[in-house]
């Protein structure tokens, strides 16, 4: 089974999730991840200098590691996905993706480790999309207080028809 396999369900287990983004990670080799870091390294050409390191080491780092999470994890989790928003989540995917590889000479590579992440990150493991100390501008990042995920820029992205705050747990930080 594969993400294109999910259009058909009605219900999924995180265990029966985990399954699939293993085996789609299966096909995330080391020159998929090279690549993918190599495209964010150009990115970062764009972000703000004085938090420019941190961006591309938080990111880099979330993206090499989040795969070999993914590869690794052994986790029997309970219950079950949102599958309608699943399903969504993975629609959104696809858009950016087609929407990106037009507008850019990016290869799939990236999207391929960026899907994996992000729905294991939702669905699975309940966590953001961003790691915790994930910097945005202005000295923000993403928190964990009271057993809540915070991030800075929730609220300015729920418009952004490439980002995937839509379906990310984290809730606004109110104090930004």
């Amino acid at each position: 089974m594969n993400f294109a396999d999910i259009e058909y369900l009605d219900v999924l287990s995180k265990k029966d999730l985990l399954i699939i983004l293993k085996d789609e990670a299966s096909n995330i080799h080391i020159s998929d991840i090279m690549n993918a870091s190599t495209f964010l390294l150009n990115e970062g050409k764009y972000v703000q200098s004085g938090y420019r390191e941190k961006y591309l080491e938080s990111y880099i780092k979330g993206f090499i590691l989040r795969v070999n999470e993914i590869k690794e994890n052994k986790k029997l989790y309970e219950g079950f996905v949102d599958i309608k928003e699943l399903k969504n989540s993975l629609k959104l995917l696809n858009e950016q993706e087609k929407l990106i590889l037009k507008q850019r000479s990016v290869e799939s590579h990236f999207f391929k480790i960026y899907k994996s992440i992000s729905i294991y990150t939702t669905f699975v493991i309940d966590e953001p999309i961003h790691a915790v100390g994930t910097p945005f501008p202005g000295g923000f990042e993403v928190k964990y207080e009271n057993n809540t995920y915070i991030c800075p820029v929730k609220d300015k992205q729920k418009d952004n028809p490439n980002a995937v705050c839509g379906f990310c747990i984290a809730k606004q930080d109110k104090s930004v």
